[in-house]
């Protein structure tokens, strides 16, 4: 197993003690993927949300196919199967997304496609930790929009089910969520129950939001897929449900509840307590 990476630091050091090869380059550099994919049969592509995706991935499939993988599992995003030639969003990283997908779909590559909704860790963990620590609310720009987010400890299950045996899986679209779709308040009450103290919603306007991000220094690329994401729950579009998890690994995705009692100490207060 080889991993690249982009800097040689304590995340570098966990994938080596996991057994991996590490090769430290960049994405969008041609020889640093020669170096990562040379010798490799199977390939995860996956990469954080960035103005240099497309790049990145038509470079990573360049270098795969010089090479002759028999599997390239792509990491997309499930906003892209309701996109089109004429259909798109505000956000940036969905058309760099469905413009990754066409390429790769000419590219002749054995690809596997695989499309997970919202994750746990982005709104739910790095986004919205810091009002459940500091005023016990929720805070967010979702409207009564419901959505069904699944844990990215989940979407590496399937993919490692993939890449063990990628041959049935070729040409695939696998739409990945977790196991409910609910609105914030009900995700505000599985809090409360999982935390022992009352957790609120509080629908936050998404143009101030979108500053907050800003004043945080996000990158501007970041703050507009955010808030695109957080938009496209307003209108309903996050409402989608699947059982493909289960189907591919035989398992349940994780529950709001238990991700929240897994990262319990992330929500711990750390301010004066709210009524």
């Amino acid at each position: 197993m080889r991993a690249l990476v982009r800097r040689e630091d304590g995340r570098a050091e966990a994938l080596r003690r996991l057994g991996a090869e590490v090769v430290e380059g960049d994405l969008t550099d041609l020889a640093s993927m020669h170096r990562a994919i040379e010798g490799c049969r199977r390939i995860y592509f996956g990469m954080s949300v960035s103005a240099a995706y497309l790049e990145a991935t038509i470079n990573t499939a360049a270098v795969a196919r010089h090479h002759g993988v028999e599997a390239f599992v792509n990491m997309s995003q499930m906003t892209v199967t309701q996109m089109s030639i004429s259909e798109t969003t505000d956000s940036p990283q969905h058309k760099l997304h469905w413009l990754a997908e066409q390429a790769l779909s000419w590219s002749g590559l054995p690809v596997v496609t695989v499309r997970p909704t919202v994750f746990l860790e982005g709104f739910f963990l790095q986004l919205a930790a810091p009002g459940v620590r500091a005023s016990d609310e929720l805070a967010l720009p979702m409207g009564g929009g419901k959505t069904s987010p699944i844990s990215a400890v989940d979407v590496a299950r399937a993919v490692a089910v993939i890449l063990d045996d990628p041959a049935p899986h070729i040409g695939q679209i696998y739409d990945l969520t977790g196991p409910e779709s609910a609105d914030l308040d009900h995700y505000a009450r599985v809090f409360s129950e999982a935390l022992g103290r009352p957790i609120r919603y509080r629908d936050v306007p998404l143009p101030a939001w979108s500053e907050s991000l800003r004043q945080a220094r996000f990158p501007e690329h970041l703050v507009r897929h955010l808030s695109a994401m957080a938009e496209l729950t307003r209108q309903g579009r996050y409402d989608r449900m699947t059982d493909t998890m289960r189907k591919l690994t035989g398992e349940a995705p994780t529950n709001m509840r238990d991700f929240v009692k897994l990262h319990a100490a992330e929500f711990k207060q750390r301010g004066p307590a709210h009524s």
